[in-house]
C-alpha cells in the first residue's frame, strides 16, 4: 500500500526533443498536401454534380463510395504487395483519401434532408451510404487480393 501523499506525485515526462518534431514534420506536411489535393478533387466533383434542394446527394454518396473502394485497394497494395515509403500512407491514405471522402458532409446532408421535410430521402441516404461504403471497401480489397494472388502465379 502506498502513502496517500505519494499517489498524487507523478513522474514528469521529458519534454519533447527537437529531433522528434523534425521526424513528424514531413508526416504532417504530406498529410496537409494530400488533404488539400483530396478536398480539391471532392469540391470539383460536388461542383460538377450539384444536389438540388431535397434531392439525393449523389455527389457526396459517390465520393464516399469511390473513396472507400480506393482505400480498400490502397491498403492491400501497401500491406500485401509492396513495401511503401513511410510517407506514402500518410500522404495518400490519410491526406488524399481523407480529404476526398467526406463523412461530415454526409451527416450534414442527412440533417438537411430531415430538417427540410425529406426524412425518407435522408434515411435512404443514411442507409445506402453506410451499406455502399462498407461494401465498396470490402469488395475492392477482396478483388485486389485476388488480382494480386492471380498475378503471383
Amino acid at each position: 500500500m502506498t502513502a496517500p501523499e505519494a499517489e498524487s506525485l507523478r513522474a514528469r515526462s521529458a519534454p519533447p526533443r527537437h529531433s522528434e518534431w523534425r521526424t513528424q514534420t514531413p508526416v504532417v506536411a504530406v498529410v496537409a498536401v494530400g488533404g488539400a489535393l483530396g478536398a480539391t478533387a471532392r469540391y470539383a466533383f460536388a461542383l460538377a454534380w450539384p444536389t438540388p434542394p431535397g434531392g439525393f446527394p449523389w455527389a457526396t454518396f459517390w465520393t464516399n463510395v469511390i473513396g472507400c473502394a480506393v482505400i480498400g485497394v490502397f491498403m492491400v497494395l501497401i500491406t500485401d504487395v509492396w513495401g511503401a515509403h513511410r510517407l506514402v500512407r500518410p500522404f495518400f491514405g490519410t491526406g488524399v483519401l481523407g480529404g476526398f471522402t467526406t463523412f461530415s458532409t454526409y451527416a450534414v446532408d442527412i440533417q438537411r434532408l430531415v430538417d427540410g421535410g425529406h426524412p425518407r430521402t435522408g434515411l435512404a441516404y443514411l442507409a445506402a451510404t453506410l451499406f455502399a461504403a462498407l461494401a465498396a471497401v470490402w469488395l475492392a480489397s477482396a478483388a485486389a487480393r485476388r488480382v494480386y494472388a492471380w498475378r503471383r502465379r
